[in-house]
């Protein structure tokens, strides 16, 4: 099972890459289904993505960044190098989905991906808005592409 959960904030401009490419990603499935893809919207809830990703042997989470690297610059890391233990708080939201990679491989265990890639896309407005940049929307459709290049070679190996 390959789980793909696009993160992010849809009234932050270009912090809703994320969110726009799993519903673009929703609509493909809609359109060529696959039965081992999953494609959640988890928009800022980190613990909704630890549930989410449960079960699955690949995970891809996609995001948006803000490193000072070129805007619309995508990075693709493996989730190991992203895990991060979240700081003791009593506010869900500051659980983010960093928080859920490790905390879903601890109690989890073995019913949890191994297999994590994670899409940065960096961002060049995070302000209060409704549109993504235009380097930004270049970004998302490769990125696009990728996944569903993904996908179609899962369905090959299905149909052998």
């Amino acid at each position: 099972m390959l789980t793909i959960i696009g993160c992010g904030n849809l009234n932050r401009s270009d912090d809703a890459v994320g969110v726009i490419i799993a519903q673009r990603l929703q609509q493909y499935l809609t359109e060529n289904p696959h039965p081992h893809v999953r494609v959640y919207d988890c928009g800022t809830a980190g613990m909704e993505v630890m549930f989410q990703a449960r079960g699955s042997k690949q995970l891809v989470i996609i995001d948006a960044s803000s490193t000072g690297s070129d805007p619309g610059a995508v990075f693709r890391v493996p989730g190991k190098e992203l895990e991060a233990l979240p700081e003791p708080s009593y506010n869900l939201h500051d659980f983010r989905w960093d928080h859920a990679l490790t905390a879903g491989r601890k109690i989890f265990k073995d019913d949890f991906p191994l297999d994590v890639t994670v899409y940065l896309i960096e961002a060049e407005n995070l302000d209060f808005g409704l549109e993504l940049s235009p380097a930004i929307k270049h970004s998302a459709n490769i990125v696009f592409e990728e996944i569903t290049a993904t996908i179609a070679i899962l369905n090959r190996h299905l149909q052998k």
